[in-house]
């Protein structure tokens, strides 16, 4: 039998997870560590009579969601294998690091594994005496407009909810404010999602996605989930102008308004592609009277080697520019220097 082929750089397939986090934490040990199996924690730990802020997901989507630990954002990041959900005993450990009277918020993206980790370490949480509020995202729209909440995944939209609940959590805002803040803004988003191309499981190589050459679809989940909206390649400002027009239906900002719109790359899409998508879509906001106060063009929660982009808008209030945009925040994948 001949060799397998190797497609990725790495070792052996069951180490990924934890070498990558020791890779990431020898980058930026000045910012963040490792605190027990698979726990990002701050370096510089915030005060304890501030609510912490802790959220929970698979790795194989870097710098999502460790890359966003750091002052002025998250606290921790409890991480599970590639694409899979930490366990439910992982998470209580680090909710019971992170004790406090002011509580924990936990950010949790809606997906099967995280939300059931979520809900049985926080059940856990409850016998332990510790005091923890869930923030559930579900900003995905590629099942419909009108499909439930409950039945949208939650999709990249989740990282400026961090940075708004994080600032307003060094603020020393209470739990209950801190979570009608990102509630409030998490009710405003929408995500909508693109791909091209294909992309493999970086432990077992199996296809986590495949498109033939010159086909896109609209809707296709972070794990290879199908959209349903397969269809020809067609120009930047035709993707972007199907796109945030289904986002602003969604989303329903009027003239006069402010907003986040944010081009998340998944990992094969170039930059130069998504400044140009970025182009268009806000062009359509500006002609509808909408005014993008914040903008980013990154690669902040990938998908491998895939083509494509998720494109995030939020309708901002006052608390949430402010929040967004004059306060400090040090992580190693968001700066911001804040005033």
């Amino acid at each position: 039998m001949s060799e397998k082929i190797m497609t990725k750089f790495i070792n052996e397939p069951d180490n990924i997870t934890a070498e990558l986090l020791e890779g990431y934490v020898m980058a930026y040990s000045d910012i963040v560590k490792l605190d027990g199996e698979n726990i990002v924690v701050r370096v510089n730990a915030k005060s304890e009579d501030k609510v912490a802020i802790v959220t929970l997901g698979g790795a194989g989507h870097e710098p999502a969601l460790s890359g966003f630990v750091g002052e002025g954002m998250l606290d921790c990041s409890v991480v599970g294998d590639i694409f899979a959900a930490p366990g439910a005993q992982r998470l209580f450990q680090a909710l019971q690091k992170f004790k406090r009277e002011a509580g924990i918020l936990l950010v949790v993206l809606n997906h099967s594994g995280d939300v059931m980790s979520a809900n049985m370490a926080c059940q856990l949480a409850e016998r332990a005496g510790i005091k923890v509020k869930q923030l559930l995202t579900h900003e995905d729209i590629s099942a419909g407009l009108d499909t439930p909440a409950e039945d949208c995944r939650g999709l990249a939209g989740c990282i400026p909810l961090y940075k708004i609940v994080g600032a307003a959590a060094e603020e020393g805002k209470s739990l209950e404010e801190i979570y009608e803040i990102g509630e409030r803004f998490n009710q405003q988003m929408a995500t909508l999602a693109v791909a091209m191309g294909s992309c493999t499981h970086p432990q077992n190589g199996a296809l986590i996605s495949q498109l033939a050459p010159g086909e896109m679809e609209i809707g296709m989940g972070q794990h290879g989930e199908g959209g349903g909206g397969r269809q020809m390649l067609i120009s930047a400002d035709d993707t972007a102008e199907k796109m945030i027009t289904q986002l602003m239906k969604k989303v329903q900002p009027k003239a006069g308004d402010k907003a986040i719109l944010i081009m998340n790359g998944v990992g094969a899409t170039t930059l130069m592609e998504l400044n140009i998508v970025f182009r268009k879509a806000c062009q359509i906001l500006a002609a509808a009277g909408v005014t993008v106060v914040e903008g980013k063009i990154a690669e902040l929660l990938t998908v491998q080697e895939l083509s494509g982009f998720q494109m995030i808008l939020g309708k901002l209030d006052a608390d949430h520019v402010d929040l967004l945009k004059n306060k400090m925040a040090n992580s190693p994948y968001w700066t911001t220097i804040g005033k």
